[in-house]
């Protein structure tokens, strides 16, 4: 499969999770993380799927296009992994982590801190939409919704 289509599966996989997330979120209060603002895109469809929910958005540095930026209050910069950790106990309703590289060495890293951290941030109840598969004992497995192939992204309810 070419870097391309692979692209366009995982984008269309996003999509799909992060609509079906929503609708699973719509009475559960908290605000939304995204750890990995990038250039927007998933900040930009999460404010318009979910109006009015505070979304707290996480990355090294900021890339993102001009209309896909959080006010200041909303935007943290720096290693993702030390500044989320303030956040722990926020209560999140969701938390979405797209942050991945395919690079195997730093996946396996981001693998062994995310999944303690996402527990953290989340309320019971709360939902963590992954491009990693996470391990954690206060994180359960969710189906992914129909039409999202097994392992393209992962979905976790903390318990």
């Amino acid at each position: 499969m070419s870097r391309l289509d692979s692209f366009i599966r995982r984008v269309t996989a996003q999509r799909d999770v992060l609509d079906h997330v929503c609708t699973l979120l719509a009475a559960l209060p908290g605000p939304v993380i995204e750890l990995g603002l990038g250039n927007g895109r998933t900040f930009h469809h999460l404010r318009e799927k979910l109006p009015g929910r505070r979304i707290i958005a996480f990355d090294r540095k900021l890339g993102a296009h001009e209309s896909s930026v959080p006010p200041g209050e909303d935007l943290v910069l720096g290693e993702i992994n030390e500044t989320a950790a303030r956040f722990a106990g926020i209560g999140a309703a969701l938390v979405h982590a797209d942050i991945e590289t395919n690079y195997p060495d730093i996946d396996a890293e981001t693998a062994r801190w995310l999944p303690p951290l996402a527990a953290s941030l989340l309320r019971e109840g709360g939902i963590v939409a992954s491009g990693l598969a996470l391990s954690h004992p206060e994180l359960a497995v969710l189906e992914l919704p129909a039409g999202v192939p097994h392992e393209r992204y992962f979905l976790y309810l903390r318990k």
